[in-house]
């Protein structure tokens, strides 16, 4: 397995610089495997870099890493820079290997490279830009976390307790470097449809692979309706189904799997109560509910990406900024279209101009707020420091 260092003579500070080591960062990152769970050798990666190469004191719990910029001011707002190290296990068919990071065509091939490396690796440059700057309206706080793929309780659901409090964040997913404003939420729910066991031959036999199609045929047709608009609130799609024991025996029960996309327009119960109402199957949802996100299209953040040529746009998609009780937004290089896709790449060029537009999104921003000090005032004032280690 091949290892990249950055070694450079002096800590780099142009965008352009930034660029370049962040693909050098990459490299290294898909060369570590980090699968959720096992981010041990990656987060000790980044760690060592931003203590040892720039010097900068983090906070680590678990595998998650995070850190303040130089001139924190308690009274200044803060803006979380957040996105995640972990990987999926590669799946079999991958042609290349998945933990090489091999160029090709202007593409960097290996597991995690688009999801979410290089969104990972631009946020943090991003950040290193701002570090020592005097004069920024706001602060920084960059989160580097575990165990999103796996949607584990080590990460970063396990930190935001201990930041200083946040007024928005950028969640680093891959975009196109558009602002996703909205996300939708999730529910998974487990379905049974049961019925009465006999021979195949016998006529009393009462299939419950047959009451299941009844249902899976309403989940496949029915629509949720949203007076005015012209979407769809909620998408449901059967994904996983196992019935039967024997080719013949009449099977008595039935389960299948339905995943639930769904806005601001209905809630979990609201979604539920029609389910039950018009299907006969027994229903069970899972605990890993992902609430819908969204932003005002005139927040400071929003305003900040349009002034700088970025398009809004309504992901369907979920993502761990749900977990986020604050305004945040979606937004990174890479395509959301090859995430988790065999032989995952993402074009180099999308990880410099995703550094520099990261940059140029929070100058804008500092423009914004210079222009406009009404909104830096958060309600939030306190007189501590962030607790860093030393």
């Amino acid at each position: 397995m091949e290892t990249y260092m950055i070694i450079n003579p002096v800590p780099i500070k142009t965008p352009e610089e930034l660029g370049h080591q962040a693909i050098e960062l990459l490299k290294t990152l898909i060369t570590t495997p980090s699968t959720s769970g096992e981010e041990k050798h990656a987060s000790d990666f980044i760690e060592n870099f931003l203590s040892e190469y720039y010097a900068i004191r983090t906070i680590r719990k678990f595998n998650n890493i995070w850190c303040y910029n130089k001139f924190f001011d308690v009274k200044k707002p803060t803006v979380l820079l957040t996105s995640h190290i972990d990987t999926i296990h590669p799946h079999d068919n991958w042609t290349r290997d998945p933990f090489t990071a091999s160029i090709y065509e202007g593409k960097i091939y290996g597991l995690g490279s688009n999801d979410s490396g290089a969104s990972l690796v631009s946020l943090l440059s991003a950040f290193l830009y701002f570090y020592d700057w005097k004069g920024l309206p706001f602060n920084l706080c960059l989160a580097v976390t575990a165990e999103e793929q796996n949607s584990g309780n080590k990460g970063l659901g396990s930190i935001l307790s201990d930041l200083m409090p946040i007024s928005f964040a950028i969640m680093g997913e891959p975009t196109d470097m558009d602002m996703a404003i909205e996300e939708m939420g999730a529910i998974v729910v487990d379905c049974t449809s049961s019925g009465i066991s006999a021979h195949a031959s016998s006529s009393d036999a009462d299939n419950a692979i047959y009451r299941a199609m009844k249902d899976i045929g309403w989940f496949s047709s029915f629509q949720f309706p949203v007076h005015g608009f012209d979407h769809h609130a909620v998408k449901m799609t059967v994904t996983e189904i196992n019935g039967g024991v024997r080719h013949n025996i009449v099977p008595s029960e039935c389960s299948f799997t339905v995943d639930i996309r769904f806005d601001h327009h209905y809630s979990e119960k609201e979604i539920m109560n029609i389910i039950r109402n018009h299907t006969f199957c027994q229903t069970a949802i899972r605990t890993n509910l992902i609430t819908p996100s969204a932003i005002d299209l005139n927040h400071p953040l929003v305003n900040a990406g349009k002034q700088i040529g970025r398009n809004t746009f309504s992901s369907p998609t979920s993502s761990e900024r749900s977990l986020l009780h604050m305004p945040s937004l979606k937004m990174g290089p890479g395509s959301p279209l090859r995430s988790l896709m065999t032989d995952e790449y993402v074009y180099l060029s999308e990880v410099t101009e995703g550094t520099a537009l990261y940059i140029k999104l929070l100058e804008s921003l500092s423009a914004i707020f210079n222009h406009h000090p009404e909104n830096r005032n958060t309600g939030y004032e306190k007189e501590t420091e962030p607790e860093l280690n030393t």
